[in-house]
């Protein structure tokens, strides 16, 4: 069965060694070790694949526990229907924090632009007030 390296895989989903040991910190990784006193981090396909669903997740934007709670589901293939339900409402959830994030950055272009247009607009009536003369004479 195929293998990989912590650099290998860092290499392949562009991100750092640290990253990847963070994740295994937080149970979502479960490399094997070996070499003198296990210095050597071996990771099996289905790492690779977890490593690839948590990136995936981080790029929805899901917390770790979410992603890690995504990922556990498919260690046990008990009952799919269930499981593919309960993503479905991980991810409806998260498309309402995006819609609400989408709303709220709307809002605030729109109040970016009316601030814009009012400098402007005050910039327009100073440039057409007359300037004072310099009586240096």
């Amino acid at each position: 069965m195929r293998t990989y390296t912590i650099a290998e895989l860092a290499r392949e989903f562009d991100i750092t060694a640290r990253a990847i040991r963070f994740y295994e910190d937080q149970g979502l990784l479960k490399p094997s070790r070996e070499g003198v006193g296990g210095r050597n981090r071996v990771y099996t396909a289905r790492d690779r694949t977890h490593l690839k669903l948590t990136l995936r997740g981080k790029r929805l934007g899901l917390t770790l526990s979410e992603i890690k709670s995504i990922v556990d589901m498919y260690e046990s293939p008990k009952d799919t229907a269930a499981q593919i339900n309960r993503f479905l409402g991980v991810l409806a959830h998260q498309r309402e924090v995006l819609e609400q994030q989408r709303e709220d950055i709307e809002v605030t272009l729109a109040e970016i632009a009316a601030h814009e247009e009012e400098c402007r607009s005050l910039l327009a009536g100073a440039a057409r007030q007359p300037q004072p003369q310099d009586d240096a004479a």
